[in-house]
């Protein structure tokens, strides 16, 4: 089910007024008034969260066959390097 972004079409509270996020079926109809205040709504038009297969997963075990150098933090402004090609650690001094 997508979900749709909805903020006051004119004056309302503050949950329609900061813009708030309603969970619908395709079939559902738009929300024209606030669930809280009932003042008049509409719908906002915002960018989609799209991740497509494995793309936004990058594993340790193929980090370097992509070209990158994986660090974690070991500790106070020093990182220790977990995968990839680079220095072993790295810190801030």
């Amino acid at each position: 089910m997508p979900i749709y972004e909805y903020a006051a079409a004119d004056k309302g509270c503050a949950h329609c007024e900061a813009h708030f996020d309603v969970r619908q079926k395709l079939s559902d109809p738009e929300l024209t008034l606030c669930p809280q205040c009932g003042a008049p709504v509409k719908r906002i038009i915002s960018a989609p969260n799209v991740a497509i297969g494995n793309a936004h997963v990058l594993k340790e075990s193929n980090v370097t066959a992509k070209g990158f150098t994986q660090y974690r933090r070991a500790g106070k402004g020093v990182y220790e390097k977990t995968a990839g090609n680079g220095p072993k650690y790295i810190s801030g001094d």
